[in-house]
């Protein structure tokens, strides 16, 4: 099925992805692609934004990756509102030809029933990196950007960066784009992006797009939902001082 001129196509299987991928480029069609985990807002859309000026066609992926969760994070709470996220990329100027939401990457038909462990249907009981290693699903091979994985936020959040590196490695096999585009609020992310497009030698353009931010300075995250009006005043307060910091 194709999308309209307005309605983005909706691929949930990896086969269609790439088959799709592949008809774009038997007529020399470059594609931008943005990876996300979905509840989505204007930070994710400038990238769709800058995505749209730099491919001919443009795929976003809406996919919860459990590789880059630990057990006692929020995988199984992690926002979500697929049919919102749609609407706002309709409303991006040109809007984007596809979204990728694979129910999970990880399988290889060795699931069993129940066992889902991505997308946007993720299990109540916290299926995380520990269940792809530990339940016998399969999954055991990870990228990993050794060196700059470690500190910053790789210092409490051990697992995370070759979770990402793995799904977006992924991604880049199954969309194959000639551009892909990441916010530089997760600044380390985007380094070890960059890294292992260089290291693996995939011929795709990472681009980092600036920090988008809300009216009280907060950098924009789906997870500032979480937040109370206390803590983002005090996260707000915290900008300031480190601005005040380098001003002087």
């Amino acid at each position: 099925m194709a999308a309209s001129a307005d309605e983005p196509l909706v691929i949930t299987d990896k086969a269609e992805m790439r088959e799709w991928s592949s008809s774009m480029r038997r007529q020399g069609r470059t594609i931008g692609l943005v990876p996300t985990m979905g509840y989505l807002h204007e930070g994710h859309l400038s990238l769709v934004r800058e995505a749209r000026r730099r491919g001919d066609v443009v795929v976003v992926s809406v996919y919860v990756n459990p590789g880059q969760f630990a057990p006692s994070e929020d995988l199984s709470t992690y926002p979500s509102d697929f049919e919102g996220d749609l609407r706002k990329l309709k409303a991006v100027p040109g809007g984007v030809e596809v979204v990728f939401h694979p129910h999970d990457l990880y399988d290889y038909g060795q699931r069993q029933a129940g066992d889902q462990v991505g997308g946007s249907g993720v299990n109540s009981d916290n299926v995380s990196v520990s269940c792809l290693e530990e339940k016998g699903l399969g999954h055991e091979t990870w990228v990993r950007a050794e060196r700059l994985e470690k500190g910053m936020c790789g210092k409490s959040r051990p697992v995370f960066f070759r979770g990402v590196a793995t799904v977006v490695t992924k991604l880049f096999n199954i969309v194959e784009p000639d551009v892909a585009v990441f916010g530089k609020k997760d600044y380390q992310q985007w380094r070890i992006i960059r890294r292992l497009v260089r290291d693996l030698d995939f011929s795709i353009q990472v681009i980092g797009s600036e920090v988008m931010r809300d009216h009280d300075g907060l950098a924009l995250s789906s997870r500032n939902v979480y937040l109370s009006p206390e803590e983002r005043e005090k996260y707000h307060l915290g900008i300031v001082h480190k601005q005040v910091i380098v001003k002087s």
